[in-house]
């Protein structure tokens, strides 16, 4: 289902969180729940992934994850904030492991419509949180590269940041 090579990034990053003693939530919009679903890909996942919360309406990001509709109302869905509070969200309702707990969150315009000039196709917002430590955020912009292929860019760009997020 996976490309080889994306399983095999997200099988390392799995032994990385293992090792580290972190379990891992996904709070997701435009992947869907793909980085979820990669990272279950993998036997023996279940020790590491927690949960995953598709929280593709507004509604959701607020309801499941604690997002304030009022930041959603001020920045859009697709944003560095929302992104930040769907992180922070998902890691407060993450078990914790002997290490914590790490969350990656991703929002943004997969496409082929609903860009606008300020957050055209291909934007997407990247946050990670971790217990005790600050907050990450990437914002990407793949372009109109494709649906498929922003989605795919997207789970590729959200373990670079879960990797990043767990070496300090």
């Amino acid at each position: 289902m996976f490309d080889p090579a994306l399983i095999a990034r997200a099988t390392s990053l799995l032994a990385t969180l293992r090792a580290a003693g972190l379990h891992v939530a996904t709070a997701e919009s435009c992947t869907g729940g793909l980085i979820a679903g990669l990272l279950t890909e993998i036997a023996g996942a279940s020790d590491v992934v927690d949960r995953g919360f598709v929280t593709y309406s507004n509604e959701a990001k607020s309801e499941l994850l604690g997002v304030p509709a009022i930041l959603i109302a001020t920045f859009g869905a697709v944003s560095r904030d929302v992104a930040i509070a769907m992180a922070e969200g998902a890691c407060a309702r993450t078990r914790q492991g002997s290490g914590g707990s790490i969350a990656v969150a991703v929002t943004g315009v997969a496409g082929p419509g609903g860009g606008t000039p300020l957050k055209p196709v291909g934007l997407v917002h990247i946050a990670v949180a971790r217990s005790g430590q600050p907050t990450r955020h990437r914002a990407c912009h793949f372009g109109d590269i494709g649906r498929s292929q922003i989605r795919l860019a997207t789970i590729a760009a959200a373990l670079d940041l879960l990797v990043e997020g767990n070496c300090e």
